[in-house]
């Protein structure tokens, strides 16, 4: 009643003060005097309402505030005792309040009121409102806090809960620090190695080998099991294998110092099932990650990451593999592919040099043998090795050479495609041709990378070929032909150039079946004067490689070149520059850096020394360990030699 009696009192002088000012009107119209006598006192009493009522709001806007202020203290209070630190900032990320625990916790007794938050905890306030939460380390403990954001009378401020989640983090840590990984170990070609050594040689290696494997396992506390002569499989925890992994994987090191019959060394392929949920995805990691090793030579450990693979070692060079079984089944496999296709075509990579052009001239040459039609997809303009495919035009009836564009459009849906000198779909003549086409064959010796070709029927890589001509003339030799026909001595000639240009005039990654292979090229009527000529060079193209040569540098060990110069032969000469740089004394690689339109190129050599394959990978390349090459948009040379060295110094810390 006492708060509705102020607005009733109202009501009854409102009333009353409109009967008296009624009466007052009728009075008026009698008496003057009296009328306006009672009209002023209506007046008076109607001020003394209002008045009246002006008291009542303001002692109720006055009990009002005391209870908001109240249930302001009340909110403090509680916040205030919560078991978990919060904190108040303002606009500038300063603190204006934070209660007891926070104290306590976090600021350590310190009073931090006005000071900046980033300056006393390590966190990221706009990333934190983004995102509404954050983890921050902070005293040795794990904190996740959360920000919640107020604005109130054009004043903006966010409070701060810090929850403590050090026991999760911890118990995490120790789950993914025993978590299991399957690693499997190989010993790269040990059959082939083993094949000549004596028995005591044999015995010895296997001891020193298994000794090797055991002192592995002291360090990473691993279970290590031997499936086969040639294969450890080791189950190892995280924390140990993180160790293994920032090391480098010294075991490979330490299989490289034993040497069968004192020059033969051993090595290691090391695949790692990493960030696999179980056991069997991770000995499936392992597998893909162990193909991948013996893909690119061996003498390496690959570990899969979120972002492809990780490659270490790989210093050393492939073991030739002796025996042609391998070869005999996939010859027997693909001559059954090419006669039940009604077609065939086949492709190398772009920008086709005597090895990509030479092999495809020589399995195309053997598919006619066997009946069958065969087209050589090839860019005219953009080849190099045009002036082979204008000699074998000339000395066939067939017409082999068609463009790209034309293979798009004829391919049929039981034709074959043979894919030569390249795995990788990045460097294919025409991407569009293998994506139409159903089936794929692919022959290549070059080191794997992760862009491969993966659904071939029939994959023949090499890594330890010395070209693509090599594993060609090796595959063709044992197609059975209905005909006493034998290959025409211009396609003998076109293998045999591949081999001599990858090869260097059989100097380098030369094996014994290298020699073999040639030696059947020269049987077929190959002549060596006739290849020899593919290499000649216009005066101005020997000029323009000696202008290269004469402009390079060395830098640890190794030469750098560069030309700015573009010419229709530029990416001929540039790769013989490098070869020529190699004969500088204390030169283990060269590196030619030269320009075509916005591209920048990188061709890169070695002796072995250096593994230039891994340094053109860092900058999206690839090839082999002594021959490899890479192109670059968006930059500058000078911005590419500087890329160049800080890869080549920091390839030299990796192995020291």
């Amino acid at each position: 009643m006492k708060n509705k009696f102020p607005a009733a009192l109202l009501v009854l002088q409102l009333l009353l003060l409109t009967d008296v000012t009624v009466s007052a009107l009728i009075l008026h119209s009698y008496n003057g005097r009296i009328g306006l006598f009672c009209l002023i006192s209506a007046f008076m009493l109607m001020a003394a309402c209002i008045c009246l009522y002006l008291i009542y709001t303001r002692n109720s806007f006055r009990h009002i505030s005391k209870m908001n202020s109240h249930l302001e203290n009340t909110a403090a209070e509680y916040m205030n005792s919560l078991p978990a630190p919060i904190a108040v900032i303002d606009e500038n990320r300063q603190f204006v309040w934070y209660n007891q625990i926070f104290s306590e916790k976090i600021s350590l007794g310190q009073d931090v009121f006005g000071m900046d938050l980033e300056g006393f905890v390590k966190i990221d306030v706009s990333s934190l409102r983004a995102n509404g939460c954050a983890i921050c380390p902070i005293n040795g403990s794990i904190y996740k806090v959360k920000a919640e954001k107020f604005d109130k009378h054009d004043i903006s401020f966010t409070v701060l809960f810090f929850h403590d989640q050090t026991d999760y983090y911890t118990l995490k840590r120790h789950s993914d620090d025993s978590h299991q990984n399957v690693v499997i170990i190989t010993i790269d070609n040990y059959d082939e190695i083993m094949q000549n050594a004596k028995e005591s040689e044999k015995s010895q290696t296997s001891l020193e080998t298994e000794k090797i494997i055991e002192n592995f396992t002291k360090t990473t506390n691993c279970f290590v099991k031997k499936t086969s002569s040639n294969t450890f499989y080791a189950i190892i925890e995280n924390k140990y294998l993180q160790k293994v992994i920032d090391e480098k994987f010294r075991i490979l090191d330490s299989a490289r110092s034993i040497k069968i019959s004192g020059k033969y060394p051993l090595t290691f392929s090391i695949g790692v099932g990493l960030g696999a949920d179980d056991l069997a995805e991770s000995e499936k990691i392992a597998r893909q990650c162990i193909d991948m090793a013996l893909g690119r030579g061996g003498d390496q450990a690959v570990v899969k990451t979120d972002n492809g693979y990780r490659f270490f070692g790989g210093v050393s060079k492939g073991v030739e593999k002796r025996s042609h079984a391998k070869t005999r089944v996939i010859s027997n496999a693909l001559q059954d592919l090419i006669i039940n296709s009604d077609r065939v075509f086949v492709m190398g990579h772009r920008f086709g040099d005597l090895d990509s052009v030479g092999a495809s001239c020589g399995i195309a040459g053997a598919i006619n043998l066997l009946g069958k039609e065969a087209y050589i997809v090839v860019d005219r303009t953009k080849n190099l090795a045009s002036n082979l495919i204008d000699i074998v035009e000339e000395q066939t009836e067939n017409e082999l050479f068609i463009s790209p564009a034309d293979a798009e459009e004829s391919i049929g849906e039981n034709d074959l495609l043979i894919i030569v000198d390249t795995h990788n779909k990045d460097f294919i003549e025409s991407k569009k041709l293998y994506e139409s086409a159903k089936s794929v064959v692919v022959i290549d010796h070059h080191r794997k990378t992760v862009n491969f070709i993966d659904n071939a029927v029939i994959f023949h890589h090499e890594p330890y070929a010395s070209s693509a001509s090599e594993m060609v003339t090796e595959v063709i030799q044992y197609f059975r032909y209905d005909s006493e026909e034998r290959l025409q001595s211009i396609y003998a000639e076109a293998l045999l150039s591949g081999i001599m240009l990858d090869t260097k005039n059989f100097i380098m990654r030369t094996g014994v079946r290298t020699f073999e292979a040639a030696a059947y090229l020269k049987k077929l009527g190959a002549d060596t004067v006739a290849v020899k000529l593919l290499f000649s060079n216009s005066f101005e193209s020997y000029k323009r490689k000696t202008n290269i040569v004469s402009s390079a540098n060395v830098h640890s060990r190794c030469a750098i070149a560069f030309t700015e110069e573009q010419s229709d032969d530029i990416r001929i000469v540039a790769p013989q520059a490098a070869d020529e740089l190699l004969n500088i004394t204390d030169v283990d690689a060269s590196f030619v850096i030269y320009r075509t339109g916005d591209i920048i190129n990188i061709s890169a050599r070695s002796l072995g020394a250096m593994n230039v394959q891994v340094i053109m990978e860092q900058l999206g390349g690839g090839g082999h360990q002594t021959m490899a090459a890479t192109q670059l948009e968006n930059t500058s040379i000078n911005d590419t030699i500087e890329s160049l060295i800080s890869i080549i110094d920091n390839y030299y810390n990796d192995i020291t």
